[in-house]
Formats: structure tokens, C-alpha cells, sequence
């Protein structure tokens, strides 16, 4: 769309914030079958509901009461958050979610090690909720969202202005598109962390790291070393659109590469182009309300299996070996080692383009979406 061009990469020409649309092409199968779609949408999101009441029932309720046993707590928050994710992902239609070890060194054998302990980070892309309740079935993570200062208007003096035309530099209608003056927001300091409940970390989904509030801060190092299961990081603080990834804030302020004392496992999630009979899995652009009930409902009308992709490090070959060499794979290391150097294995493993834009310049998309709706 012309009007949101400003907020295409100058480098790569990706378009990373708005929601993915299938062809325009009608397809009269699926215009039949919108009243069965309906139906089952809404047995669906019944059943969603149902799922999300028992989890609030044993994690936050029972969860509460049993906080004085430990190994009780945790086998109720088992139940309650790892079963119901799993059904929750079949009864919208993923029946099977397979993954792929990725081997950055051809013709070695890949170690099938993928076992997060407690204290130890799970580093990812972030493209939608659906990762997360994947995550939460697996794992039994735990969540946390970035706290940091909104960002400010973009100017000459705090970021670099960047001119960039697409299309050919002559020619006549398509090739005659207007060139645009984009100013690449600066990277705004990510003040700490906060620990989440996989509800509100799906609520959360699409949005930017809030502001400040009067709740205490904690850094990332002090929740891990607390922990009494694997913590989820999503560097990117906000989701993309899957079609690039965006630049990784620096939340690894301090961590040295290898790491020592905790083990890093990156993954990366992929999505296939929407269609008429298959709605976009990715979720950039939040709802106003009850996020993610809106793209809940679109995809819960599929009457298609889902599918996802997920490619994994094996640990052996993750910036927690201690035979890991950084200049390997960045040979200029920026202040935040290892969140460079886990933006470029992640982006090799999904095969994706990294663009400059971070979750300052979504915030800044946010705002003018909102703005023109």
C-alpha cells in the first residue's frame, strides 16, 4: 500500500510491519463453504474459551494455593499451561508441528540436544502467538516482555536519514514510483524486564514494550537465575509480519560469548504465504480490543490443517558452546555480542533478510496505522 511506503526497508525493500493479504483472486470453494467456515469458527473459539478458563483455573488459582510446594506448583502449571497450549494448537488446526535442526557446518551430524533446563534463554523471531503457545506446550517457558522509554520522533541529530527509490530509475508508470525520505528511528536503552503469564504475553502479541510503570524492574540475568524453568526472549520486542527480521534491541547488555553458567538455544519460525483458504498466521498488527480474538477468528474459519515451520541450533553449534568462535559469524561485533550474533544465526537458519527497522520505527508504524484508520 502507497501510503504506508515510508515504512518500507531501504536496504531490502521489505515491507515488515503490515499483515500479509492472499491474492485477490476469488475462489468460489471457499465462497461456498462461508457458512460452514462460520460455524466452525465459532465451535472453535468456544472450545478456545473453555481452554482458557481451565488455565486461569489451575495456574493462577489452584497455582496460587499450591505456591508453598514448589514441585506441586509445577506439575499444576504443567497441566494447565503445556496440555491446554497443545489441544488449544489442535483444535485450531495444527495437528502436527515437526522441527528441523538447522547444521551451520555442512556434512556434520546434528545433535538432537534440544533440552532447555531451568535458567537457561530460548532465543527467537516473533512473528505471531502461535509460536508462543507452541512454546508454552513444549517447554513450559517463562515469558517476559522488555520495558523501555517510548521512542521519540526521529531527527537529523539522533538517527541517519536514509533516501531510497524503488523500482527502476526510468521509465514511465510502474517504474516511475516515487522516491521517499525515511528517518530509521534510533535504538531506544531497554530499561529491564518483567515477567508475564502466557495469557497476557498473547494479549501483548503485536504491541511495543511498554513504558515505565510504578511495577519494580528486573534485568534479564536476575529473572534466569531465579527461574525454575526455561525463559523465552524475543530480542525483536514486537512481531513483524515474517517476510524480514527486524533489528534486535540489546537486551544481552553484558553477556559475554560463549556464555557461561546458562545455555542459549535459538530457533526460528517461519509461516507460509497466506491464500484465499488460508489466512495470514502471522499477527503484526495488533487488535484494538481483546487481541489476538480478531485473528483468532480469521484463522479458526480455515478448514485446512495449519502448518508452521520451526528450524533449531543444536546446542552444540549455539553461542553457549564453548568451542564457539564469534568472528565466525560476526566479524564486527557490535555492544551487544550475543544479540548480534543470534540475529544473524537466526536469520541464516529461517533464511530471511535482516532490515533496519527495530520496534521503535513499529511503534512509529503503529501510531500512523491507527492514525489513518
Amino acid at each position: 500500500m502507497e501510503k504506508f511506503s515510508s515504512f518500507r526497508d531501504p536496504g531490502t525493500g521489505i515491507q515488515p510491519f503490515l499483515a500479509p493479504v492472499p491474492s485477490q483472486e476469488r475462489d468460489l470453494f471457499v465462497t461456498i463453504l462461508t457458512p460452514i467456515r462460520a460455524v466452525v469458527a465459532v465451535i472453535r473459539i468456544a472450545v478456545i474459551i473453555v481452554f482458557i478458563s481451565i488455565h486461569f483455573f489451575l495456574v493462577h488459582v489452584i497455582g496460587f494455593i499450591c505456591r508453598p510446594v514448589p514441585p506441586l506448583q509445577d506439575i499444576i502449571s504443567w497441566l494447565g499451561t503445556a496440555l491446554l497450549a497443545r489441544l488449544a494448537l489442535y483444535v485450531i488446526g495444527f495437528w502436527s508441528v515437526p522441527t528441523e535442526l538447522f547444521v551451520r557446518k555442512r556434512g556434520k551430524i546434528p545433535e538432537n540436544k534440544w533440552n532447555p533446563r531451568a535458567g537457561d534463554l530460548i532465543v527467537s523471531n516473533w512473528s505471531s502467538w502461535i509460536e508462543v503457545l507452541w512454546l508454552a506446550y513444549k517447554y513450559n517457558p517463562l515469558f517476559v516482555l522488555p520495558v523501555a522509554n517510548a521512542p521519540a520522533a526521529p531527527s537529523a541529530r539522533d538517527a541517519s536519514s536514509i533516501s531510497y527509490t524503488p523500482g527502476r530509475k526510468t521509465g514511465t508508470g510502474s517504474a516511475a514510483i516515487s522516491s521517499f525520505n525515511r528517518v530509521l528511528s534510533s535504538p531506544e536503552v531497554i530499561r529491564g524486564f518483567r515477567q508475564v503469564s502466557l495469557l497476557e504475553i498473547i494479549s501483548s502479541t503485536g504491541n511495543t514494550p511498554s513504558a515505565p510503570s510504578s511495577v519494580p524492574l528486573r534485568s534479564l540475568d536476575d529473572i534466569r537465575r531465579s527461574a525454575r524453568s526455561p525463559v523465552v526472549v524475543f530480542p525483536e520486542c514486537t512481531t513483524s509480519n515474517g517476510r524480514g527480521l527486524l533489528r534486535f534491541a540489546d537486551v544481552f547488555n553484558g553477556a559475554s560469548v560463549p556464555t557461561k553458567g546458562y545455555n542459549i538455544f535459538l530457533m526460528c519460525v517461519r509461516y507460509d504465504p497466506p491464500t484465499p483458504s488460508q489466512p495470514s498466521l502471522s499477527h503484526s498488527v495488533p487488535g484494538a480490543t481483546l487481541n489476538p480474538l480478531r485473528h483468532l477468528l480469521q484463522i479458526c474459519t480455515s478448514l485446512f490443517p495449519q502448518s508452521i515451520s520451526i528450524r533449531q541450533l543444536p546446542l552444540s553449534e549455539s553461542p553457549s558452546s564453548q568451542l564457539f568462535i564469534v568472528n565466525e559469524v560476526v566479524p564486527e561485533p557490535r555492544s551487544d555480542v550475543l544479540a548480534e550474533v543470534c540475529a544473524v544465526l537466526i536469520a541464516r537458519m529461517g533464511k530471511m533478510k535482516r532490515v533496519g527497522f527495530g520496534w521503535e520505527d513499529k511503534y512509529a508504524f503503529l501510531d500512523f496505522y491507527r492514525g489513518r484508520r
